[in-house]
């Protein structure tokens, strides 16, 4: 993870387009500043960016549903829960299934695990419309290989 740059996914770990089902892994970092406030002496990952891993999770499960030829931007959060603390060194398997579809939209059932055992989930929709601009296709092709992204599955133009 990469906390000051927001990119809370490490690698693609598994990605089932058939089944409309992704998993990666995120490494939350030993030591950020972002522990030293959130909370002095007793360190944990803040729920705000558990869920932002599980949407950053479903983003990239949807980019591959649609080929890489639209992005999907958050639109809600219903029924987030955390379930238990996610600590400094952790490592998180963040997974995430596509439930509903349609209209320009989606929405997907998330999950972070630390060793099997479920710490949060969410349900997250999303709006998802074209590529706004050539900068942000750019970028995405780019966090896609750091991410591990099957380049077979980006379709460029």
């Amino acid at each position: 993870m990469q906390l000051e740059y927001f990119q809370l996914i490490d690698r693609i770990a598994d990605r089932n387009v058939g089944a409309r089902a992704i998993a990666v892994e995120a490494q939350v970092p030993l030591q950020n500043t972002i522990f030293e406030v959130h909370f002095p002496g007793h360190p944990i990952m803040p729920g705000v960016l558990l869920i932002e891993a599980m949407a950053q999770t479903s983003g990239w499960l949807l980019i591959a549903l649609t080929k890489f030829e639209r992005m999907p931007f958050l639109a809600a959060v219903k029924e987030a829960k955390m379930r238990s603390f996610v600590s400094p060194g952790e490592l998180l398997m963040v997974e995430a299934n596509i439930i509903h579809e349609g209209s320009g939209y989606a929405i997907t059932a998330a999950k972070v695990r630390v060793g099997g055992e479920l710490r949060c989930n969410a349900t997250i929709t999303f709006g998802i419309v074209p590529f706004p601009n050539p900068e942000l296709r750019v970028h995405m092709d780019a966090m896609a290989k750091r991410i591990g992204f099957p380049q077979q599955a980006i379709s460029h133009d």
